[in-house]
């Protein structure tokens, strides 16, 4: 089995398929289906915010739209781009902004053993209505490890307010030991453009990432360190942006992490909550209990006494807390017994080891219902052993599975209920959720695009069944929004319209329409204030369109 470090790389095309059986899901109020068959290469999937089509990347660069049809694998894909339309070869990370905007990042081999990556933007000419693609950022080359650990440039999210584009930059190394490129480059642990996440403004044009320390940080870039492999970032219905964490090849735990501006998440001094053995100076890999021999950077001998290892920064921020039940097992050092973190009262951050958690997804809208209101979702790539540790992959775990996550603030942190909501997915590489509906990508196996139903939220503001021709309620865009939303509906004949705003309690804050309209489309925008002109708190809101026989109930989310 190849290591999972080459995920967010080409080295995908030699994963070998594994015929596993269909997926199932564990709630019966959830419902599934396979949309589609998925073609080899495609490893991304993303959704246009303003009318939440669906969209595939392949690793040749070609993007195509999902055509949803109802019934069991009848939905169809229409090719749009190629890599001779954005010159993006080598795509790692696939994200599409508020505005429509596409984004890119590749990473391309660079002479001495180096590496040059960049980000690439594909925004709509509004006069014309084609797709313009241009460079928004590159970086100066940055030095490569000979081995299988470069992560590279992959994750992307573009915030809600489409502002930024925040990047992920994983690490050279699986645990911060020296990697010399074949003595290219003496000493050589991580350097400045590697383990870290970068913001950057969507306005940007071509702009240069410098190499250098001090010059990258005081870029303005440079927004959060420590981190070994973000491969998915996302944002919360709250503005809060979170990333998942891909753990080195000892046991130690997969993390998900609130990202901060300034902070530094351990890597590679500390681990889920575990500080990295190699820095102490008595350390024998010989006495090391979490070294499992499946995985390459234990039997090529990487984790060794090691007295040149750097002291650490002054201070870390730890990942998410799981609480369980699920996804918590760990190994214990002194014993090597495989434990459940829950049921021992072990704080975990956060999930089992070599789980690879992947296609993180938040319910912005509050759209879904029961439980599962305003929650996140993540999947798990790697297969690992249900009944004991014979795999390269999490222990007493079977992952390839949907975890639902209820997150909920402790202090200066998150902590998290964690459930199996779905399993026997095979490879599953990323998710979209939209409205109640999340869909799930595979990589091998079934090779299928999965949608998965969940029950639809109720509140006190109820939809009515009847919809009389020519009227319609749109989206708002964009959602979720800071600080104005435009709502756009249609009038099918002259009369009465009200549009007004309530809270999830069904309490009307804010009226926007409150008169008769003749017949046509229109659009309204709101500034996220009440009836009195204050600022409402962050957080989801319901919009209706009443007119005459025509009600609709849209939803919306505020953040700040």
């Amino acid at each position: 089995m190849l290591h999972r470090a080459l995920i967010p790389s080409a080295a995908l095309l030699l994963m070998t398929q594994v015929a596993l059986a269909q997926p199932r899901v564990l709630d019966p109020d959830i419902q599934m289906r396979k949309i589609l068959d998925a073609s080899r290469g495609v490893f991304r999937m993303a959704e246009d915010p303003r009318d939440h089509a669906l969209y595939l990347l392949f690793q040749s660069g070609a993007i195509s739209r999902i055509e949803l049809k109802e019934g069991d694998n009848t939905s169809a894909t229409q090719a749009l781009y190629t890599a001779t339309d954005h010159k993006v070869s080598s795509p790692a990370g696939f994200a599409i902004g508020p505005d429509g905007t596409m984004y890119l990042t590749q990473n391309k081999s660079a002479a001495g053993g180096r590496n040059v990556a960049s980000l690439t933007k594909g925004v709509i000419d509004a006069a014309t209505g084609e797709r313009v693609w241009s460079i928004l950022a590159q970086t100066e080359p940055f030095e490569q490890c000979a081995c299988i650990f470069n992560h590279q440039v992959n994750g992307i999210a573009v915030s809600p307010d489409n502002r930024y584009v925040y990047v992920n930059s994983g690490s050279r190394t699986d645990h911060g030991e020296v990697q010399d490129n074949n003595n290219r480059f003496p000493g050589m642990r991580e350097v400045p453009l590697t383990s870290a996440i970068f913001r950057l403004p969507t306005s940007g044009q071509d702009l240069v990432l410098p190499a250098d320390e001090a010059a990258l940080r005081a870029s303005g870039y440079f927004y959060a360190d420590g981190v070994r492999n973000a491969y998915d970032l996302a944002f919360a219905a709250n503005g809060d942006l979170f990333a998942t964490e891909n753990a080195p090849d000892r046991d130690m735990s997969e993390e998900l992490n609130w990202l901060r501006e300034g902070h530094h998440y351990g890597f590679p001094w500390r681990m889920g909550l575990e500080d990295n053995p190699q820095r102490a100076p008595d350390y024998d890999p010989a006495k090391d209990l979490l070294l499992p021999r499946q995985f390459t950077a234990v039997r090529e001998g990487y984790y060794h006494n090691d007295p040149t290892f750097p002291p650490p920064p002054a201070h870390f921020t730890d990942p998410v807390l799981n609480l369980g039940p699920d996804a918590d097992s760990y190994r214990d050092p002194h014993s090597g017994e495989i434990k459940d973190a829950s049921e021992e009262e072990v704080p975990l951050g956060t999930f089992t080891a070599h789980r690879s958690p992947l296609g993180l997804v938040f319910d912005v809208g509050g759209q879904l219902g029961g439980k599962y209101t305003g929650d996140a979702f993540v999947l798990s790539w790697t297969e690992g052993d249900p009944n004991g540790d014979s795999k390269a992959g999490p222990f007493k775990d079977a992952s390839q599975d949907l975890l639902h996550l209820e997150l909920a603030k402790k202090d200066d942190n998150y902590q998290a209920h964690v459930t199996r909501i779905a399993d026997r997915f095979a490879n599953p590489i990323d998710a979209v959720l939209v409205a109640n509906r999340l869909y799930v990508l595979e990589y091998s196996g079934n090779r299928g695009v999965w949608e998965l139903t969940f029950p639809e939220h109720t509140t006190a503001v109820e939809e009515e069944l009847v919809r009389p021709t020519g009227f319609s309620l749109g989206q708002n865009y964009p959602n979720p929004f800071n600080p104005t939303t435009t709502i756009a509906y249609q009038v099918g004949r002259e009369g009465p319209v009200e549009l007004a705003i309530f809270d999830l309690a069904g309490q009307q804050i804010r009226s926007l329409v409150d008169a008769s309209q003749a017949a046509g489309s229109y659009a309204v925008v709101w500034d996220g204030a009440d009836d009195r002109g204050q600022r409402v708190a962050s957080g989801a809101y319901l919009y209706r369109l009443q007119a005459g026989d025509f009600v609709q109930t849209r939803q919306l989310a505020l953040i700040k």
